[in-house]
């Protein structure tokens, strides 16, 4: 036998050219592989090498970071009671068949690399890679491939067949990792400039890997709101702009005359009694805190007959006609509405 002899008459049909590459022990008997065949394969001159425990590539010379990827996702996967199904009959592999990958998928950097971020580095370069899996799961991280354990699986993204984390769990799982305050910065800032991401979402993540006690991780997230806002402003002047809506004043405060502070608005229709304000809340420790100060300010202004109108980062990346619609409604409404009570509007 050699590297170019068929295994087996019976077809792969439903694995890619590098599946067929790289696989597993039990796939490999499967396909009528004994043990002692693999052994003579992997001896030293074979064409085969062992990747990582259990995990094979049919190939000599080094492996690419494709290949890498479907080993360290294949060591992963496999368990002693459950290892990944191989279809025997022809046209097993359609459409409908079994996911080769099951609750396993690539995190920390090399995830990153899958989502194209420049500052994170190649593939290639990279010692190992991180694959999160369930807490539960026994395994040890060997090898090239390091585990992550977590208590709730997220929904993976597919990424030319591999099973990849959102980009801000994967954030998190890098950043936990990384000591250098400027890496974690040009990781956290190309999140949300590349529009991977909003900041809240990153935030939320971080907290949860209780990684925000860490002064250089404290530093790079201030630097992330402040770029995430800076940007949600940008795309609600767009949506101003583009959707023909009338001109707002900008950032601005609202006061009583000669009373108390209302509070503070990113755009304000004074003809029409409409308040805009973006809601740019990272999930921290007083997020509920935050939050009240919301509802009191949103409920006072409603009492004076001013309509508020809250937006979100994420809504005004991924929908913002729709966004421009709410406003516009509001707009029109203005004319139906009792007249709001007088207002002192200064700049913010």
């Amino acid at each position: 036998m050699n590297h170019n002899t068929p295994l087996s008459p019976r077809p792969l049909r439903h694995l890619s050219d590098v599946q067929l590459r790289v696989l597993t022990t039990a796939q490999l008997r499967s396909q009528g592989v004994s043990p002692a065949d693999i052994n003579a394969q992997c001896r030293p001159g074979g064409t085969w090498q062992q990747l990582l425990p259990g995990v094979y590539l049919l190939r000599p010379g080094p492996a690419t970071s494709e290949e890498r990827l479907h080993a360290v996702l294949l060591y992963a996967t496999r368990s002693p009671a459950a290892e990944p199904a191989v279809p025997a009959q022809p046209g097993a592999g359609g459409p409908h068949a079994p996911q080769r990958y099951a609750d396993v998928m690539v995190t920390g950097l090399a995830a990153l690399a899958l989502h194209r971020f420049s500052s994170a580095p190649p593939l290639l370069s990279l010692d190992r890679i991180d694959v999160l899996v369930p807490r539960l799961r026994r395994l040890r991280s060997t090898g090239c491939v390091r585990i992550v354990r977590t208590p709730g699986m997220p929904e993976p993204e597919q990424i030319t067949g591999i099973p990849v984390a959102p980009v801000p769990r994967a954030l998190a799982d890098a950043v936990a990792d990384l000591a250098d305050a400027g890496v974690v910065r040009r990781l956290l800032t190309e999140a949300v400039r590349g529009g991977h991401c909003e900041p809240a979402a990153v935030v939320k993540e971080l907290t949860q890997a209780r990684l925000l006690s860490r002064p250089h991780v404290v530093d790079a997230v201030d630097s992330l709101l402040a770029e995430g806002r800076a940007i949600a402003e940008d795309r609600l002047y767009r949506m101003v702009h583009d959707h023909g809506l009338p001109d707002p004043v900008w950032n601005v405060d609202l006061r009583l005359p000669g009373g108390p502070h209302l509070g503070g608005l990113d755009a304000y229709w004074p003809d029409h009694a409409v308040a805009l304000e973006l809601d740019t809340r990272a999930p921290r420790q007083d997020e509920d805190a935050m939050w009240s100060e919301y509802a009191r300010k949103r409920e006072h202004l409603e009492r004076l007959g001013i309509t508020v109108v809250h937006i979100t980062p994420k809504k005004l990346r991924d929908s913002m006609e729709q966004q421009a619609t709410v406003v516009r409604t509001a707009l029109m409404a203005s004319a139906d509405r009792d007249p709001a009570a007088y207002v002192v509007v200064l700049p913010r």
